[in-house]
């Protein structure tokens, strides 16, 4: 058995690859030019493969791995150009990275090519399926942010399966429900609004690791706020975003150096207080198996003042593209519809970021006419749902093997 890291601090016990895996490594290239990589496993007669990516996250070793090779699957995983540095992370061209590798695994010989998402995977790659099923003319041209994106002119083939796991539902749409809104102003971490703070007695919260009980009032009220505060930042955002066009303009019209360094200035943006969902606190609201607390920490009340956190840092580009539920063009449910080929959804009974009325909502959305859903006792990263218990990765990987087996061989 070897240890599996998944998320900061998480290591889930895996199986070992066998012992006739054989790996190889590749450098691929995009579309628009940029250098992705990626790790192709196989085992002797592998004639359909699963590919694992994330738009974050280095899935180098995920728990699944080994699970798929011992099947008999050929596994790729694939990094974007933002892996472990998404401050500047733009989803559309995490399609073009995506689009490369699926590129390299249809002419690498395989009979099946199936997508496997995990976590904001799923997403990634729902958007992948979506843009790659409509016409090259049809296809988005423009970020959220304004800059032109070519997808018409790219290879895109479309994968044969897709498989979900735990799938949250879209950057953007998490953070819409993790984010803070009692924070007054947006340069001071410490301000709140105590009417909206989801951490204060008054409001229902109770001292962990006791459930805390909010009211629906305040449940309504804050979810509006959440949504206030969205909007607030994606002001902000673009208004950064139209300094730096002005600044190129003018640079092109008088060739001022101090222009052009102005245009290259990334304006990132701080987000403070990421991790303050309700459900995290209440386990009364949308309830399921999961633990008390964030996928950050047990106590929100403190992680959500921390340094790490989602959203915490990213251009203002980035954080239209990819964490503004409102802007961004990558939502499970905006995009679940362009799914058509046949489709797994594994749910998490313990999931922390995937919840009940998440997982429904997206089963409904997606376009697949062969669709199953499935649940299975593990936490968000795959682990075991109590001490003792077999891991979540393990029964996912038993109902994913099935699954592909049935329709792929």
């Amino acid at each position: 058995m070897t240890s599996t890291r998944l998320g900061a601090g998480r290591y889930i016990e895996a199986a070992a690859a066998p012992a006739d895996t054989v790996t190889s490594v590749h450098e691929l290239t995009t579309a628009d030019g940029a250098t992705v990589g990626g790790i192709l496993r196989t085992v002797p007669g592998a004639r359909t493969v699963v590919a694992l990516m994330h738009p974050r996250q280095d899935l180098s070793h995920h728990v699944l791995v080994p699970e798929l090779l011992a099947r008999g699957y050929a596994v790729w995983t694939q990094g974007t150009r933002s892996v472990n540095n998404d401050i500047s992370l733009v989803h559309e061209q995490a399609l073009l990275d995506a689009a490369a590798g699926q590129v390299f695994l249809r002419g690498s010989g395989f009979d099946h090519v199936v997508t496997l998402g995990h976590s904001g995977g799923g997403t990634l790659f729902a958007f992948y399926h979506q843009q790659a099923g409509l016409s090259p003319a049809k296809r988005l041209d423009v970020t959220p942010g304004g800059r032109p994106i070519d997808l018409a002119s790219a290879e895109m083939p479309l994968p044969d399966g897709a498989i979900f796991m735990a799938p949250h539902p879209g950057q953007g749409a998490l953070l819409l429900r993790l984010i803070d809104p009692s924070v007054i102003d947006e340069s001071d971490p410490m301000s709140v609004d105590q009417a909206l703070d989801p951490f204060d007695p008054a409001n229902g919260f109770a001292e962990p690791p006791q459930s805390s009980s909010y009211t629906e009032e305040f449940v309504g009220r804050y979810r509006a706020a959440q949504y206030e505060r969205i909007a607030r930042l994606d002001a902000i955002a673009r208004s950064r975003v139209d300094e730096a066009s002005d600044a190129r303009r003018r640079y092109k019209s008088g060739a001022d150096p101090r222009d052009r360094r102005s245009s290259l200035v990334p304006r990132v943006l701080t987000v403070y207080r990421t991790d303050a969902d309700l459900r995290f606190t209440d386990l009364s609201l949308d309830p399921n198996e999961r633990p008390y607390g964030s996928l950050f920490g047990k106590r929100p009340d403190f992680t959500d003042y921390g340094l790490v956190g989602f959203g915490r840092f990213s251009t203002p580009e980035a954080w239209l593209s990819t964490w503004s539920g409102i802007s961004t063009n990558a939502d499970f449910l905006r995009c679940a519809p362009g799914v058509s080929v046949p489709s797994l959804f594994v749910e998490l009974t313990g999931d922390q970021a995937c919840f009940p009325e998440d997982a429904r909502a997206m089963c409904q959305a997606l376009g697949s006419a062969d669709l199953v859903h499935r649940a299975v006792a593990g936490t968000h990263f795959g682990g075991p749902i109590a001490p003792g218990r077999p891991t979540g990765a393990s029964l996912a990987a038993a109902e994913i093997g099935d699954w592909v087996s049935q329709r792929f061989g």
